[in-house]
């Protein structure tokens, strides 16, 4: 069976639903495809059974990288760009295939190979506004056409590095606010929006295909925060005078942590759709770059309790593994206790502050973070929605790392 059927055939379980995304039932081939490379188990039971040793263990759910793969290709009025920084594994990568994406956002050169050698017909997209000379050359060399800039010099190096090259579709970054986001990303990257015009109108020149972009900030709660920027950029595009040929309205697109309970995911396409139809831009090509929202639900981290003392949990993962999200800015993850002798829990939850396995006193999690009193030494913490910026995010500070990632799942 080819890996590039058609998406309708591809069946939906109707009458499944997991963690409130519905899965689909995947064709065999195309699974074995996708997860070539890792081991797998049938359940999170064997998965530690089989696989955990002294490190952190990894879980992926194929399925729900599929499923919200799908989502968005089928409900995005647009072209859908895997963020890759989200979750670079090579599985991951083909998941999203399977589920019809076939476009990818990536932020350096070894993004750019990693893709290129994995999905060989993915059509890649250089986001990032400041990238290398060398990465540049090599990335156009590589096939790719498409790149972000959001000054006059990102763009004079993008021209030169690529040859005067006449086939380029480049993106002008500008600046957005990002009050409505968990995680503020406007203050690296952008061009205000007093320089646009000018430089839409130097690069227009050399692009055979030009277009804007903007990013709201990751998890960004309020659909209506894409509404407004769309207006804003609708009424920029007017005023400029330039003609611009496509707008990415970026990533931002959120998932539901503990006390973080956004709006259905559709909302904010809803809210995309019907804004740019309602500003004048129904007919410029859109797309997107989800990340989190695509990849975060579809996996997991195994952790060890080391030590207890109080109501201090000192575990085998931290903020300089994949938990650094869940330190610096105290990303609320879900947390469950898997007792390591398989005891029932009866006690009540209280609140635990957690430190990682290195020497430095910055790996430390304040939280809180709830779990049941009778949590001891050798339990297990399973913190969820790490699939996205878990273990891409992990050092290998003092020798404490995982490379362990085990597919879950029939």
């Amino acid at each position: 069976m080819s890996l590039l059927m058609p998406l309708a055939r591809l069946d939906r379980a109707e009458n499944a639903v997991h963690d409130g995304l519905l899965p689909l039932t995947l064709p065999e081939d195309g699974l074995d495809w996708a997860l070539a490379d890792l081991p797998r188990s049938p359940d999170e039971n064997a998965a530690v059974r089989d696989h955990m040793q002294d490190d952190p263990l990894h879980l992926l759910y194929p399925d729900r990288v599929v499923d919200r793969a799908r989502f968005f290709v089928e409900r995005f009025r647009g072209k859908v760009l895997y963020a890759v920084k989200a979750n670079p594994s090579p599985a991951v990568l083909r998941l999203a295939w399977l589920g019809g994406v076939r476009a990818f956002d990536v932020a350096s050169i070894r993004e750019v190979r990693l893709v290129r050698a994995v999905l060989p017909r993915a059509v890649l997209y250089f986001m990032h506004p400041v990238k290398s000379r060398p990465a540049i050359r090599e990335a156009y060399g590589l096939g790719v056409r498409a790149f972000a800039f959001d000054g006059p010099d990102e763009l004079a190096k993008i021209m030169e590095e690529t040859g005067g090259a006449r086939d380029l579709s480049l993106f002008l970054r500008m600046s957005r606010d990002s009050g409505a986001a968990a995680y503020d990303l406007s203050g690296k990257f952008g061009a205000a929006p007093a320089q646009v015009p000018a430089l839409l109108g130097a690069a227009r020149p050399f692009a055979a295909r030009l277009g804007l972009c903007f990013h709201l900030g990751s998890q960004c709660m309020d659909p209506l925060s894409y509404a407004r920027a769309l207006s804003e950029v609708a009424a920029l595009i007017d005023r400029a005078g330039v003609p611009v040929d496509a707008l990415d309205v970026g990533g931002g697109f959120p998932v539901t942590y503990p006390g973080m309970t956004p709006p259905p995911l559709e909302a904010y396409l809803d809210a995309i759709s019907r804004t740019a139809e309602a500003v004048g831009l129904r007919d410029m090509p859109l797309l997107c770059e989800p990340g989190r929202a695509l990849v975060a639900q579809a996996g997991s981290v195994l952790a060890r309790v080391e030590m207890r003392r109080g109501r201090a949990l000192y575990l085998n993962d931290g903020t300089y593994g994949s938990l650094f999200d869940a330190g610096q800015p105290a990303w609320p993850f879900p947390v469950t206790l898997k007792p390591s002798d398989g005891r029932a829990v009866l006690c009540d939850e209280e609140p635990f502050e957690l430190f990682g396995p290195t020497c430095d006193s910055l790996d430390h999690m304040k939280g809180p973070f709830y779990l049941p009193s009778c949590v001891r030494e050798g339990d297990l913490i399973r913190f969820a929605h790490l699939g996205a910026y878990g273990q891409a995010m992990q050092t290998r500070f003092n020798g404490f790392y995982s490379d362990t990632l085990v597919a879950v799942g029939p």
